[in-house]
């Protein structure tokens, strides 16, 4: 590794395959505990370099064209992956479940991805890849998480609960009293992982962006800064999906004469 004056420090290939070296000791653990892991490790270690590195070279041909139409494609293309990751990690699918995790997922990180572009930071153009790109990319990676957590907890308590909730319809509760205490157990389940993060930021963990900007040579201040925004810009992304979530998957199991169906 070589260092500039400014302590700023610049990774070579060298110091990859360093860093990749140390998947071996993951690699024993799976082997003496039999964690029958060692495959899955092997592809996601594989995966991660691969998929980093050619996203690393269409970053940087798209910084430098500063396109809004090849952004606009790109945003696409990372939204619609991860409302279909969403959909994967349900665990009990249905007719439609990909349509309603693409349309949580995108409807509330586009709408925090637009107010932390255009009114906090106020980037101009708005399509500037250096900040629309990285900020809808970690305000998706949080909440699909959020939104997969949800979706398969409700679904679950659904059909575990059937029983439970027919009876509340029969007793003149509206379909909408007969789940609510579902709903709430899954959009507190999709926020745990996120609000457990915010209670230990910075007194137990240093996060991934903020760290990545004080490695970079970044003023901490301002990498502090950056940091506080991107936690609130995904609390508000990841309750929006998980309650945009909960009601579209609440839709889905009630037919137009409001009784309780499974799809």
């Amino acid at each position: 590794m070589n260092a500039t004056d400014d302590m700023q420090i610049f990774l070579t290939y060298g110091d990859i395959a360093l860093a990749s070296s140390l998947i071996v000791i993951v690699l024993i653990v799976s082997w003496r505990l039999r964690l029958a892991l060692t495959k899955t490790l092997l592809t996601a270690a594989i995966r991660t370099v691969v998929q980093l590195s050619f996203i690393g070279l269409i970053l940087a041909w798209i910084f430098a064209r500063e396109q809004w139409y090849e952004v606009l494609l790109i945003l696409t293309i990372m939204t619609v992956i991860a409302g279909a990751a969403a959909k994967n990690r349900v665990k009990r699918s249905y007719k439609g479940l990909f349509t309603d995790t693409l349309l949580a997922v995108s409807l509330s990180a586009v709408l925090v991805t637009s107010i932390a572009i255009m009114l906090i930071l106020r980037v101009q153009p708005w399509y500037t890849p250096q900040f629309v790109i990285p900020i809808l990319g970690l305000i998706l990676g949080n909440s699909l998480t959020a939104i997969s957590l949800t979706s398969n907890q409700l679904i679950e308590a659904f059909h575990e609960q059937q029983g439970r909730i027919e009876t509340m319809l029969s007793l003149s509760a509206s379909p909408f009293e007969a789940v609510h205490e579902q709903i709430r157990a899954a959009i507190i389940n999709g926020m745990t992982p996120t609000l457990n993060s915010m209670l230990v930021v910075g007194i137990v963990s240093l996060p991934g962006m903020m760290t990545g900007q004080i490695l970079a040579g970044a003023d901490p201040t301002q990498a502090v800064r950056y940091q506080i925004i991107t936690m609130f810009l995904i609390c508000v992304s990841s309750t929006l999906g998980c309650t945009i979530s909960a009601l579209l998957i609440y839709r889905r199991f009630f037919n137009s004469k409001q009784q309780f169906t499974l799809p």
